[in-house]
């Protein structure tokens, strides 16, 4: 629940681009995040953008997968408008949003059975070795 909750906060922050020092926050997070921890919010999107290692259409395609499996219609909104900005065609983000979904019901369907975890890794690292 804690990593649930981080994770709708990053993608709240992560509606846009901003400077702090130049105190240009939006209305919709000024008027919803503790105004005692926004700065530190803010940077740490900062952090995560600076330097990435993904390029930003991915960035943009992995947070619209995520925000549709929250699910969060604020998140998808921007998330889907940043791919396509990026650079993201009609069919990147149908992919993106189909494997977030895809992962979802696979992760729903072990866990909703009780697979046994150890016995998940044993296989698919088997089957992994052989590709």
């Amino acid at each position: 629940m804690k990593a649930l909750i981080i994770l709708i906060i990053l993608c709240m922050v992560s509606f846009f681009s901003i400077s702090v020092m130049a105190q240009d926050v939006p209305n919709y997070l000024k008027d919803t995040y503790p105004k005692h921890a926004l700065k530190s919010a803010l940077e740490a999107r900062k952090v995560l953008s600076k330097d990435a290692k993904l390029d930003a259409k991915t960035r943009a395609l992995i947070a619209l997968g995520v925000a549709a499996q929250i699910p969060c219609s604020y998140c998808v909104y921007a998330h889907n408008k940043r791919a396509i900005a990026a650079g993201a065609s009609e069919d990147e983000i149908r992919e993106a949003v189909a494997i977030a979904a895809q992962t979802r019901q696979w992760s729903t369907i072990f866990y909703g059975m009780g697979y046994d975890f150890e016995a998940f890794k044993e296989e698919f690292d088997k089957r992994q070795a052989k590709q």
